[in-house]
């Protein structure tokens, strides 16, 4: 009986060893962060001769040190997708030297994935036929410099000589740059799986930097660099129904001030996260853009209508930072007779995997 106990008990250690993985963003095949079976994360650092070490993964977790000065701790369980996190070693936040880091917050971020369920492959690379992402130089006149922005091509670009493709350009959030959409985004691979499955049009979609200093700044830099810059090197139509122009938080607030006065160009409009700040904000004062989007609005209200193939609005449920604004620029837009659809994933927040899910809606919808 106890030899039987003993040998379950064995088992059963085995098994949740054997399910402790390593982060697919871990370097070199770091042991940590460790994704556990129920999505809680382990992660530790050495760092034998800091007094105090945490953990911030959107709240902060203290660290436990061991004799060894290895400092570790286990989170709750996380949602699946990509999530920003950073170690505070004696009140320094850093990045995890263990583990990937992307631009984001600002600065280098580092990053764990937390794995989806097996059967959701809308993420996930998979055996299907693979577009490209080329790094594309061209020179703003916004910045007068030379900026770089990622192309994504479909399967088939190169061999279909004589198709012109649609194209999605989209747009990153605060402290983030053109990288965002395709490295915390998996734009590509949404895409690639989409296209694959006949759920979405083959298209181009165009990630590009959007810190050029402001709203006036950055409609110029779409209209007069960005845009022209893709239609000359690449074969796309040119043409408003074949173009559509989507954001997240920030860039969902750009999407608003380029996209609605510039329907005649833009078809298509996608704002995941954002909506204009009802107040005033110490992040960013966007009271004149608002005003003068609004007032476009309550005066074309038929032409945005006949113009917007789709107008897609999204929000990541209350603990989305941006909930209360989103909700009162729809209450407006309701009022006035804007028609829109809209997707509220409830709980997701103001994350990656929100914008990755709103990615994959949104590019289905699109140039229908």
């Amino acid at each position: 009986m106890k030899r039987q106990l003993f040998l379950s008990m064995l088992a059963m250690v085995s098994v949740a060893t054997f399910a402790q993985t390593p982060a697919t963003t871990n370097i070199n095949k770091s042991g940590f962060p460790k994704i556990m079976p129920d999505n809680s994360i382990e992660f530790s650092i050495k760092a034998p001769e800091a007094q105090k070490v945490q953990l911030d993964l959107g709240r902060k977790y203290d660290m436990t040190k061991s004799a060894s000065g290895v400092w570790t701790v286990t989170t709750e369980p996380q949602g699946s997708g990509i999530h920003y996190y950073s170690l505070i070693v004696d009140g320094l936040s850093v990045a995890d030297p263990s583990s990937e880091s992307f631009f984001g917050c600002s600065r280098m971020m580092s990053c764990v994935e937390v794995p989806y369920a097996k059967e959701d492959t809308r993420f996930q690379v998979r055996d299907v036929a693979h577009g490209n992402v080329s790094t594309v130089r061209y020179f703003s006149k916004v910045t007068n410099s030379w900026r770089v922005m990622y192309v994504y091509t479909p399967a088939g670009y190169d061999k279909n000589m004589d198709k012109k493709y649609p194209v999605l350009y989209i747009m990153h959030g605060g402290g983030e740059d053109a990288r965002g959409w395709v490295q915390q985004g998996r734009g590509d691979i949404i895409l690639d799986n989409l296209i694959a499955d006949g759920k979405a049009k083959p298209m181009l979609m165009v990630s590009f930097d959007a810190n050029v200093g402001g709203f006036d700044n950055v409609g110029k830099e779409i209209l007069d660099n960005v845009i022209p810059s893709v239609e000359k090197d690449f074969r796309v139509d040119a043409s408003a129904d074949s173009r559509a122009i989507s954001g997240l938080s920030m860039g969902g607030m750009f999407t608003l001030y380029v996209g609605v006065p510039n329907t005649d160009k833009f078809h298509y409009l996608g704002v995941f996260s954002s909506g204009w700040f009802a107040k005033s904000s110490p992040f960013m004062n966007a009271d004149k853009e608002r005003d003068a989007n609004y007032a476009y609005i309550d005066n074309n209200v038929s032409l945005l209508n006949n113009n917007l193939k789709q107008f897609f609005i999204t929000i990541g449920g209350k603990p989305d930072i941006a909930y209360e604004n989103c909700q009162i620029m729809m209450q407006h837009l309701k009022q006035k007779g804007v028609k829109f659809d809209y997707y509220d994933s409830k709980d997701g927040g103001h994350t990656w995997p929100v914008w990755r899910e709103d990615l994959y809606l949104f590019a289905q919808k699109l140039f229908k």
